[in-house]
């Protein structure tokens, strides 16, 4: 099948507000060696597509400018020393490139639509997913039996987080939500109790519930004044992971506190590592969790589905913080 020339994508023309994403014609990428290219079926939204529109996250060298971190459809080219075959239907972690008609991906970084899943189902999956597992059981080391707080329950980080902790044995599940709808949402999915932050101390809600004792991880994407808070809910050896930092960049804690009880920091970003770094936490994705997705025991939450045209509705939506899961663009 002959490719066209041009593609429909969406551009941001300068750093701004949502109405500087804009439909333009661009060429048609071509997949190099180790790359696969794309027909886009639908591309999923997220945060840091926001904050790139803004200006404040730029794509890593190499990477295309054209905003989307993760993209769902069909095979139609590849650049040699792959595997895939034409036809085959993927949904794939990009650096960019998303809101497009077609996206080149690295091989590594795409994984097979799970059975029984629609186009925009699988594209709600790679960035929410594959920043879950890698932080949460790969780097915070959630085993079976352990408490966890996660915070933006009713995110789409939130909703894969609450998910994939119930199937894997969390015995205790608190989350921070905005709303008591938003709660009720999380609650559903598996959370052990929602705390809606805009009215409790998420902090004395959980030592009320674990007995003084805190949690063993702690999921964080707020940071800033959260940082010294969430350090105070977690147990004896408990671990922080940060994976953004909506509160700001800098905080001041207490080291003493850090030693004392043997706690851990870190954290991590995806967009910027290398393809194989993101290839291996695609494989663990593979054996671990795509088997449930298969079994229909995880399934991501998507609030709304825009047309590609109107990608600057779905971040508008996104920036309104009043919806509860994934927002989707269809191509």
């Amino acid at each position: 099948m002959a490719l066209p020339e041009t593609m429909t994508a969406i551009e941001i023309a300068k750093p701004g507000a949502a109405d500087v994403l804009k439909p333009v014609q661009r060429p048609v990428p071509k997949p190099g060696r180790g790359e696969v290219l794309i027909e886009v079926a639908a591309a999923g939204v997220n945060r840091p597509d926001i904050m790139q529109r803004l200006g404040h996250y730029p794509p890593p060298a190499g990477a295309s400018d054209i905003p989307g971190l993760e993209v769902a459809g069909s095979v139609v080219a590849a650049g040699g020393d792959t595997k895939l075959e034409r036809g085959a239907n993927v949904t794939a972690l990009v650096a960019g490139g998303g809101y497009a008609q077609y996206c080149v991906a690295p091989e590594p970084q795409c994984l097979p639509v799970p059975h029984g899943f629609s186009m925009a189902e699988a594209a709600a999956l790679p960035e929410t997913f594959f920043t879950v597992w890698h932080n949460l059981f790969e780097r915070g080391a959630l085993a079976r039996g352990e408490s966890v707080l996660i915070h933006g329950g009713s995110s789409g980080i939130g909703t894969c987080a609450i998910q994939l902790a119930r199937e894997f044995g969390a015995r205790q599940i608190f989350v921070t939500a905005g709303s008591d709808a938003k709660c009720q949402v999380c609650e559903r999915l598996g959370a052990s109790r929602a705390i809606d932050y805009k009215g409790e101390d998420f902090v004395a809600v959980v030592k009320a519930a674990t007995g003084g004792r805190g949690v063993d991880v702690v999921l964080d994407m707020v940071a800033g004044d959260y940082l010294p808070r969430n350090l105070d809910v977690l147990a004896t050896d408990g671990r922080l992971v940060l994976i953004a930092f909506l509160h700001g960049a800098k905080a001041e804690i207490d080291f003493g506190a850090v030693l004392r009880r043997r706690l851990t920091i870190t954290g991590s970003a995806l967009r910027p590592r290398p393809v194989a770094e993101k290839g291996a936490i695609a494989d663990g994705l593979r054996s671990h969790v795509w088997p449930l997705l298969a079994a229909g025991k995880v399934k991501p939450v998507i609030d709304k589905i825009f047309p590609l045209a109107d990608a600057a509705a779905a971040h508008r939506l996104m920036e309104s913080s009043t919806h509860i899961g994934k927002i989707v663009l269809k191509i």
